[in-house]
């Protein structure tokens, strides 16, 4: 009967390591974090931001927040709406701070929380 077919679905789901939801839910796929330190010509000026860019996950709802030093930043934060593509989903996220709080500061984290689970990309100031 159907409900057979639908247990055979999710066995096959979760047998492929697929959170078994139900048979009409897609793949769980962590978003993959980049963070992109700033240019040296914009440090140059008098602020300096940060790119946080996340890429082909899914579900939506990736959520983001940054870190400095240990502290939650949550000034000068601009995170974008999520764009999708073929069913996975991107967004980017901005830190943007004056050059006397960059040059202070040395570990720089951005945190994306996905599904449920953290993931994040972090920038040792001094390493580069």
């Amino acid at each position: 009967g159907e409900i057979l077919v639908l247990e055979l679905q999710c066995v096959f789901f979760v047998f492929v390591n697929v959170l078994c939801l139900s048979p009409a839910a897609g793949p769980t796929v962590k978003p993959s974090v980049s963070l992109l330190p700033p240019s040296s010509l914009q440090i140059s000026g008098d602020s300096a931001a940060l790119l946080c860019l996340l890429s082909s996950y899914s579900p939506q709802g990736a959520l983001v927040s940054w870190t400095l030093d240990g502290s939650e930043v949550t000034e000068g934060v601009v995170t974008s709406a999520e764009s999708e593509q073929d069913g996975r989903y991107s967004r980017s996220s901005v830190l943007t701070l004056s050059k006397a709080r960059w040059e202070e500061g040395e570990l720089y984290v951005c945190r994306v929380t996905h599904d449920g689970a953290p993931h994040e990309a972090s920038f040792h100031k001094s390493l580069c």
